[in-house]
């Protein structure tokens, strides 16, 4: 072997012991590697607020559908499509001209049934001194009280139907039947109407407050109906407030009340409609919009929640979270949870107070893996200290 070739080996074993003296020392380096930092929240013990978020639809408290009651041509559109009407307001006006002259024919037969009792009436009380003197036969005073009540009834019938033909005449006025604000007119002047008829005029709706219809399903209805009565939650006395969330997320500036539920349960979609009042003085909520109300439903005392960034789901939809024991390792925890609540979750099982979750250092940690833990809240505190 050449002394080019020795050294050549020598250079390549010299390279082989560093190589392996570099790997045994990463391999002690590994070992010793200090626990991973993670920082953790202490569970704790608070009331939780139980707001249900359930879909709704907004209906007027009031709505009057305008027909007419009695035939005819319609004459006059008197009201603003759109605009707002007061009970009484005068809609429209119908031909009167044949409810006038039945007027006028009514009370001309009143006056003729008046003279006829009046001339039945003096006959009936001359009779009457007659007969006491035998002046007069029994028979002929007795056919002239007949005659006297049967004018007093023809005075009757003719006054009942000169009230008649006065209501149908006043019913060529259509008024506003309540208060509110009235839609389109389905009808133009010039057009026939009939009394009673099944299409409607226009419609009047009273928005100054209106009902919110909301759905919720049984099972969270009983689910709440059965905490109430074990009293692991407080419903503040009065009525449930309620919340309402526009199309594009805003919150209405109003809040409403919940005034009863439905006692009866749609087939279709096992749910019950609870209805609520809600103020409207803007007329912002029109009927027919479909919102989100939230439902203050009650108070659950002594609740467990733990932070929402630190509860991770699987696949499957079942949360999980990583907590540190007091021997400072990581243990891996199944939850059930409820309601969500800011930036918190309602834990129904899996967690206790006084537990340590992990919020932070998730990524770098599995479970029985030994850590070291930072709170939460002192973590906060250092940048004020500096």
């Amino acid at each position: 072997m050449s002394v080019a070739s020795r050294f050549a080996r020598n250079i390549f074993m010299l390279a082989a012991c560093c190589l392996v003296a570099a790997c045994d020392r990463g391999d002690n380096a590994a070992g010793e590697r200090p626990p991973p930092p993670v920082v953790v929240e202490e569970i704790q013990q608070q009331d939780f607020p139980l707001i249900a978020e359930l879909p709704g639809r907004i209906l007027a408290i009031r709505v009057a559908e305008v027909r007419p009651q009695v035939g005819g041509i319609l004459q006059k559109r008197l009201f603003e499509e759109g605009s707002l009407v007061n009970q009484g307001d005068q809609l429209y006006q119908i031909e009167d001209a044949q409810y006038k002259a039945a007027a006028a024919s009514a009370r001309a037969e009143v006056a003729q049934r008046e003279a006829v009792l009046t001339k039945a009436r003096l006959r009936e009380k001359r009779l009457a001194r007659l007969i006491n003197t035998k002046a007069v036969s029994q028979e002929d005073y007795d056919l002239a009280a007949a005659e006297l009540r049967e004018a007093e009834a023809g005075v009757a019938a003719a006054q009942a139907a000169l009230r008649s033909a006065s209501i149908d005449l006043g019913y060529t006025q259509i008024v506003a039947p309540i208060s509110g604000r009235i839609g389109k007119s389905l009808i133009t002047e010039g057009a026939l109407v009939e009394a009673e008829q099944e299409n409607e005029l226009a419609v009047i709706q009273q928005i100054d407050q209106v009902y919110v219809d909301i759905t919720q399903s049984t099972t969270e209805l009983l689910r709440l109906k059965n905490e109430l009565a074990s009293g692991r939650v407080r419903r503040a006395p009065g009525a449930m407030a309620l919340t309402v969330i526009l199309d594009d997320g805003s919150v209405y500036g109003e809040r409403g009340e919940l005034k009863f539920s439905e006692i009866s349960v749609d087939q279709g979609t096992s749910s019950v409609t609870l209805r609520g009042v809600v103020p409207n003085p803007d007329h912002l909520l029109l009927p027919g919009m479909f919102v989100r109300v939230k439902v203050d439903q009650g108070v659950r005392e002594n609740s467990v929640l733990a932070p929402q960034r630190g509860v991770t789901f699987d696949y499957s939809g079942n949360a999980t979270a990583l907590v540190v024991g007091a021997d400072n390792v990581v243990q891996s925890r199944e939850l059930q949870l409820g309601q969500a609540y800011r930036d918190q979750w309602l834990v129904l099982s899996g967690l206790e107070p006084g537990d340590r979750i992990i919020v932070e250092g998730l990524q770098k940690i599995r479970n029985g893996m030994p850590v070291k833990p930072t709170s939460a809240a002192s973590k906060e505190e250092k940048p004020a200290e500096a």
